[in-house]
């Protein structure tokens, strides 16, 4: 099955059960209705696709969106017009609005943070903190707001963080296990995680393509940006932790390449969405 329609069909089945026994009780089998999803504050929208997909699963309902994924639109704009059977279209209401306000929250946050680093080099990137199961649906909305995506999981590329450092104990484990990585193939990425000044500088001269520099602050960074790219001219460097829309300019002016940000999937507030419905008299 196409994974957002195995995403709909999960969210689906948990919200109706056995079925909807109001508007069973409410409404007749035939009765129609039509409808406009209205955002109530300004947002970049996201989401269409899957609210669509709510409604076609269901059947009985047509679902046209009026804004596209990716659209910065202010509050009082109709983003989608649906008409169809009513006790469809009140099945999957409350889905398809749990889907495109979670995911126009992670796209107008993203955008928050993509204008504020307008002007300089830095793109911003989301990370592996995501809801389960709807991580390929945030990081979609993340590009909707204009962000990129860090791999997608612990498959697509490799990322060694402070505990597999650990693990290590010393450089020369480190090297060897980069060479293993490395034979994957020359479009492997190979990521490294450093948390101090020397360390940053030791692994800029490692076989990696990107060195993530965590929780350092814009001074040091400023420090040691231009030290690593004369030890590796074709380094990507990521700074990341503890980066948020005040701090994040001063970390993109610092030269680095990539800000990654958790909080685009794991903080990003529901944007409001309603659906205003009319049901006409039988």
């Amino acid at each position: 099955m196409n994974p957002v329609r195995r995403v709909v069909a999960a969210a689906l089945k948990e919200d109706l059960g056995r079925g909807d026994v109001t508007s069973g009780a409410t409404l007749t089998p035939r009765q129609r209705a039509v409808g406009l999803f209205i955002l109530k504050q300004k947002a970049v929208v996201a989401g269409l696709d899957v609210a669509r997909d709510t409604f076609r699963h269901l059947g009985g309902v047509s679902f046209k969106p009026t804004a596209r994924d990716g659209e910065s639109c202010r509050p009082g704009r109709i983003i989608a017009e649906i008409s169809g059977n009513a006790r469809a279209i009140l099945a999957g209401e409350r889905t398809a609005l749990n889907f495109l306000q979670r995911l126009s929250g992670v796209a107008t946050l993203t955008r928050s943070y993509v204008d504020a680093v307008r002007g300089t080099p830095a793109l911003i990137l989301d990370t592996r903190k995501t809801t389960p199961g709807l991580r390929f649906l945030e990081k979609a909305a993340v590009r909707a707001g204009g962000g990129t995506n860090h791999r997608m999981g612990l498959h697509d590329a490799a990322l060694i963080k402070d505990n597999h450092v650990e693990a290590a104990r010393d450089d020369e484990t480190l090297v060897r296990s980069i060479a293993k990585l490395r034979r994957r193939g020359p479009d492997f990425r190979i990521e490294i995680e450093a948390q101090t000044p020397d360390q940053a500088l030791r692994f800029a001269a490692f076989d990696v393509d990107v060195v993530m520099l965590d929780n350092l602050g814009p001074a040091a960074l400023r420090r040691l940006v231009p030290q690593m790219r004369r030890l590796n001219p074709s380094l990507t460097i990521e700074a990341s932790g503890g980066i948020n829309l005040k701090t994040v300019r001063a970390a993109a002016e610092t030269g680095v390449d990539w800000i990654s940000v958790g909080a685009l999937t794991h903080s990003a507030p529901a944007v409001d969405i309603s659906l205003e419905l009319h049901l006409p008299r039988r």
